[in-house]
């Protein structure tokens, strides 16, 4: 007979012949910490050092300031350079190479350090807390899965999901449409939920999911802890906000760049988030001066920023929804908040910027005039707009350079931290230098729980990151390690104080390169370079960057655009040329749909039309931006490439009819032509699109245009064009009729043009 007194104590159950002869148990849940709090992670992506107005903006952001007044700005948090290693270091505790993401989750290099995956051995905070009784929720972007994984069947082990968070609704790309976002909700890819026309937009989606996440939290288990992982598309590209918000900032940024860089710097003097001392570095290489810019040009880069400060407005007022929510739901007390930057503002709208950067992706000039002629489309729907570098240098400023490199316009972030329960120093300021693979062991500290040796029967991979939580909590605090930098071959080294950073010319030696070297406790913009006067503190300190670097899984230096994105798409299309959509399939996202560049394909839908007047799309992939699409309209077969914004259409030239249709289109193009000059785009060869139906050619048009490098960021859809329509029609415009199928079939591809390829992945990031 078996002592059932002790029922509830055992973690396993006695199992008798009878119940009488048995005993229960019930294995206790996960216990968090005593006052272990909730974290709010809050993740901008692209914003500058300065955007935010308590770092010396006129950005309006009224609830990341109320948030700094109440606890505390930092001003020598640091990044990666780029938005997939900031994540991958910021989700681990780890140097972003360790852990597979040395550059971006666009490709695999092949090696340990680049294989665009956070590896297995290196647990994410959502993992290492979930032991410890936190339920754990990731909203918005995503970006450490390789995007070759992101299609509907996965792999999903390197998904939100599959690395220890509890729900997910955002997005897996680098960026997206922000009135059209390709969105997934768990493991699914799902519509979004309203329209540009019905006031839609991914911020305020966003923000409404993570409110239900909570509430939902509240309701079931309020006794336990959350993370709550908020990642908003904010500020990358596309820049797209309200259009009365934009214009609102036509007269604040009037003044230049140039004019702005001054009145942010002098404001955080005033601030005390640099030193009194700091110069203004010169202009970044090939930013011209304000005063020498043309008057038309002057309109346009001013309304390119008024779209990216709208955009950051904008995420700022559905931020304040949150917060209040926390503030009505008692929550707020003890909830730890970071609001932070992923990296430097970008450098990637060039010059000029863009009011649609798929056109000049796609070898389609965008001059200054047609700039001009939509103006008041900038931050639109049917826009994929970025502000000209000079924008992004002011919104570095004082720092040098910008996202993608190692000088502190790349790396050096704002980051708030409030905790009213435990952070008490309401509105202060801390200098000391720390970096986002320090965020992981503060959190662990500040709940009281150490870093996992193992988890789930696995080893991990120890943190490189410190903690810096004293600082936080007010006492004194300093990085004892170095911390080392590299992005395509830009590299960098911090070492108590000092910094020694070289930027890196793509194509040229590594040993080429010219390293620089500051005091930075003394230098807080990188003005005074003491390369000269301290060569023997420079030498120790590149060779401490190798050590680093082949400690770090840094090796080998690749200075390579387009080989690895082109080199990655072909290895994971293969030698494919055929692919079967049947009726039924869901969303396919850009990276995993047929590969139509360089080279003459096939589209074939298998269809019925009981009248003849049936009417919607049988494929579709992309958005008003650019793409192309196979529908029915007015009884005949239509097939439209758009190319930034231009359309090339062919209509055919007699109507279907009722009855059972192969419907189709031949896209015949001929050879690329080789480039002009060095280093010029690769032409992307004449085409010809023939419409078939039942395989007999009716009606075709001829042109130069094409998919040089990139088809759309938005995906596939058969039997509807659920987004941002690529052409004229009103989306989702449904088929009517009864499709069965849609067939794909390629021909050999071209070279692609690996730089022209390279440039347009660095725009997407």
């Amino acid at each position: 007979m078996t002592d059932s007194s002790s029922s509830g104590d055992r973690s396993t159950p006695v199992i008798g012949r009878t119940i009488a002869e048995s005993t229960p148990a019930w294995a206790a849940p996960p216990a968090p910490p005593p006052g272990a709090p909730n974290i709010l992670v809050v993740l901008f992506d692209d914003v500058g050092f300065s955007d935010f107005g308590c770092y010396g903006s006129p950005i309006r952001t009224p609830t990341i300031d109320a948030l700094a007044a109440r606890g505390l700005r930092l001003s020598g948090f640091h990044t990666t350079a780029m938005c997939s290693t900031t994540r991958a270091a910021m989700l681990t505790g780890r140097n972003h190479h360790a852990v597979g993401v040395g550059c971006l989750a666009n490709f695999d290099s092949g090696y340990p350090g680049y294989r665009g995956k956070i590896s297995r051995d290196s647990a994410t905070l959502a993992e290492m807390l979930r032991p410890h009784g936190y339920r754990n929720y990731m909203l918005g972007k995503w970006h450490v899965t390789p995007l070759t994984e992101s299609g509907p069947t996965g792999p999903f082990d390197g998904w939100p999901l599959g690395r220890g968070f509890d729900r997910f609704y955002g997005f897996l790309d680098a960026e997206t449409d922000q009135f059209a976002p390709e969105l997934v909700r768990d493991n699914t890819h799902v519509d979004p939920p309203g329209t540009y026309e019905t006031g839609y937009h991914l911020s305020a989606d966003l923000v409404d999911e993570a409110i239900r996440m909570l509430a939902d939290h509240q309701a079931d288990r309020p006794k336990l802890p959350w993370l709550t992982w908020l990642a908003l598309g904010a500020c990358h590209a596309p820049h797209q906000a309200p259009a009365a918000m934009i214009r609102a900032y036509d007269e604040v940024f009037a003044g230049g760049w140039d004019a702005e860089r001054e009145l942010r710097l002098s404001r955080m003097k005033d601030m005390g988030l640099v030193p009194p001392d700091t110069p203004l570095p010169p202009r970044n290489d090939q930013v011209p001066a304000w005063s020498e810019v043309e008057a038309d040009a002057r309109r346009v880069y001013t309304r390119l920023q008024s779209a990216y400060a709208a955009m950051l407005e904008h995420a700022d007022q559905q931020l304040a929804r949150l917060v209040a929510f926390l503030e009505v739901s008692g929550q707020i007390e003890n909830t730890l908040v970071l609001v932070l930057s992923d990296n430097g503002a970008s450098q990637e709208g060039g010059r000029n910027g863009f009011v649609n950067a798929l056109g000049p992706i796609n070898q389609r000039r965008e001059p200054m005039a047609e700039k001009l002629a939509r103006i008041d489309d900038i931050g639109g729907p049917d826009t994929h707009t970025n502000f000209p570098h000079g924008w992004a240098m002011a919104a570095n400023t004082p720092l040098k350079r910008y996202k993608q490199n190692t000088h502190g316009g790349g790396i050096r972030d704002p980051l708030v931290a409030t905790w009213p329960a435990r952070i008490t120093d309401a509105g202060g300021i801390r200098t000391p230098f720390c970096h986002v693979s320090d965020l992981v062991p503060t959190v662990l500290e500040l709940i009281g729980v150490p870093p996992p040796s193992a988890l789930d029967g696995r080893r991990c991979q120890p943190l490189t990151g410190e903690s810096f939580a004293p600082m936080l909590l007010g006492d004194d605090w300093r990085r004892r390690g170095a911390q080392y930098f590299e992005m395509f071959g830009h590299r960098g080294l911090w070492q108590d104080g000092w910094k020694a950073v070289a930027y890196h010319p793509p194509g040229t030696a590594f040993d080429d390169d010219r390293w620089e070297l500051y005091h930075l406790d003394e230098d807080f913009s990188e003005c005074r370079d003491l390369a000269d006067e301290q060569p023997e503190r420079l030498r120790a300190m590149i060779e401490h960057w190798w050590r680093e670097a082949e400690a770090n899984q840094v090796l080998p230096l690749d200075d390579r655009f387009g080989p690895r994105f082109a080199e990655n798409a072909a290895r994971f299309h293969g030698a494919r040329t055929r692919v079967v959509f049947h009726a039924g399939v869901g969303h396919v996202p850009t990276d995993v749909a047929p590969d139509v560049r360089h080279r003459s394909y096939r589209l074939e839908a298998d269809v019925t039309l009981t009248n003849g007047d049936e009417s919607g799309v049988l494929i579709a992939h992309g958005d008003a931006t650019s793409g192309y699409s196979l529908y029915l309209r007015d009884g005949r077969l239509h097939h439209v490439l758009n190319i930034g914004g231009e359309r090339v259409r062919v209509t055919s030239e007699r109507p279907v009819g009722a009855g059972e249709h192969l419907l189709g289109v031949q896209v015949s193009r001929a050879a690329p032509g080789k480039p002009p000059a060095p280093g010029a785009a690769r032409p992307v060869g004449k085409a010809t699109f023939t419409l078939t139906i039942d395989g007999e050619p009716c009606g075709s048009v001829s042109s130069a245009l094409g998919f040089a490098t990139l088809i759309s960021w938005s995906g596939l859809d058969i039997g509807r064009d659920r987004g941002s329509p690529v052409d004229d029609y009103a989306a989702p415009f449904e088929f009517t009729g009864e499709l069965r199928k849609v067939v794909f079939e390629a021909g050999e591809q071209g070279p692609l043009d690996g730089d022209a390829l390279g440039r347009a992945e660095m725009a997407r990031q």
